[in-house]
């Protein structure tokens, strides 16, 4: 199980990628061309849900530290952070595999 310093360093790591390359990548930051969503604004606003899921995880951790929170909201929002940084991960793998495959195909 991730301690709560990997979880925040993790969040730390999304929050970085998500404003570094905003500037660095065509097609991030500026607006769809014709209404259509280009894949990197679709992958930015994907790193921002995950990164707003896990904030709300640790507002609901720090609230039942405090006293103040509900286990069960606690528990949610953790298991839902946990789903949702997954879904990256595997979004990743499958990426890197397509390009592992491109990298490997005959000129």
């Amino acid at each position: 199980m991730a301690s709560p310093l990997s979880a925040a360093g993790a969040y730390a790591n999304i929050a970085r990628l998500a404003t570094d390359h905003a500037g660095s990548v065509p097609g991030i930051g500026a607006g769809p061309a014709k209404g259509d969503a280009s894949f990197a604004s679709v992958l930015k606003d994907a790193i921002g849900s995950v990164q707003e899921t896990g904030h709300k995880s640790d507002v609901q951790s720090q609230a039942m530290v405090k006293g103040q929170g509900n286990m069960v909201d606690v528990v949610t929002a953790v298991a839902e952070t946990e789903v949702a940084i997954d879904a990256v991960v595997a979004v990743r793998d499958k990426v890197i595999a397509a390009y592992e495959e491109i990298m490997r195909m005959p000129i």
